[in-house]
């Protein structure tokens, strides 16, 4: 497995950087056999340090691990433990998964963007706002809009719901977009404000 371990403005010493790599190994080799990489990034806070895990096990499941400490050690430990918690919950279905490799269906490719909010059309704008409107007729005439600022190509997996739930909480993120391997529809999963889960089936219409 790849691993890249970075300190934002921080000096690692090697010590550390031969630990994480170690400790994910191992975290690999436990449920996946082998993992295709991961990437790791220290930095500082005010007076504490923060670790933030990005573990890509096999195509289409990302692990996600974030953890704070007073030094780099424990900020990593506690991120490793926040995917070792996770994996623990999903024990079977991620060992199915990480041995499977990938479903025998090819998923679908979609487009992300980013997005970064402008300012409203109807306030004071500088020449290079009128240029990006003028080059970009999507954006509305008037009204807030927002500039592409990255784009990459997302898959769409075909995925049993309870399968969908399991890389929303593995990944820690807050949307995932599957097709629905029972209704063959397209289907959004997303975390609310109140910390439980939301689904979106565009197949289940009330009568």
């Amino acid at each position: 497995m790849h691993i890249s371990v970075a300190g934002k403005q921080i000096a690692l010493s090697d010590a550390l950087k031969h630990r994480v790599s170690a400790h994910l190994d191992r975290i690999s080799e436990k449920y996946f056999g082998q993992a295709m990489e991961a990437r790791v990034t220290f930095s500082r806070a005010r007076s504490f340090f923060t670790c933030d895990i990005n573990l890509h096990a096999t195509r289409g499941l990302t692990l996600r691990g974030e953890g704070e400490a007073a030094d780099a050690h424990s900020a990593f430990d506690d991120a490793a433990e926040h995917i070792a918690s996770r994996l623990r919950r999903y024990h079977r279905k991620a060992t199915r998964h990480g041995h499977q490799k990938a479903r025998q269906q090819v998923p679908e490719v979609g487009r992300g963007y980013v997005l970064r909010p402008g300012m409203p059309t109807t306030l004071s704008a500088t020449e290079d706002d009128v240029a990006s409107e003028d080059e970009d007729s999507a954006l509305p005439a008037t009204g807030p809009y927002a500039t592409i600022i990255a784009e990459h190509p997302t898959e769409i997996p075909t995925l049993s719901v309870s399968e969908a739930v399991m890389r929303l909480d593995l990944a820690d993120c807050q949307i995932q977009l599957f097709r629905n391997s029972t209704t063959e529809t397209v289907n959004v999963l997303y975390r609310r404000p109140d910390g439980n889960i939301g689904w979106l089936d565009p197949s289940l219409r009330s009568n």
